[in-house]
């Protein structure tokens, strides 16, 4: 296995940043930043690897609480209704 490949350049990738801002207020935008940000990282090796890697785990991590939420209040929900009935 090769070592990570060190940043070519020393811009910052700006759809990184956007995408670490952007997860913690809109998780959708915030993925979708930081899988474009990481597709760029990859071919331009500019810096920012970290927040777009960060980006993407929040809004996973997010979207998952969100789903395990939803069923939960779906599941429990409907229980405390049909214990009412």
């Amino acid at each position: 296995m090769s070592a990570p490949a060190t940043p070519q350049t020393d811009r910052w990738n700006v759809f990184a940043i956007i995408g670490f801002v952007t997860v913690w207020f809109t998780v959708i935008l915030g993925l979708i930043f930081g899988h474009i940000a990481l597709s760029q990282i990859k071919k331009t090796g500019e810096k920012g690897r970290g927040l777009a890697l960060a980006a993407v785990i929040i809004g996973w991590i997010a979207v998952a609480l969100g789903a395990l939420t939803a069923m939960f209040i779906l599941i429990f929900g409907g229980l405390a209704i049909s214990a009412n009935s």
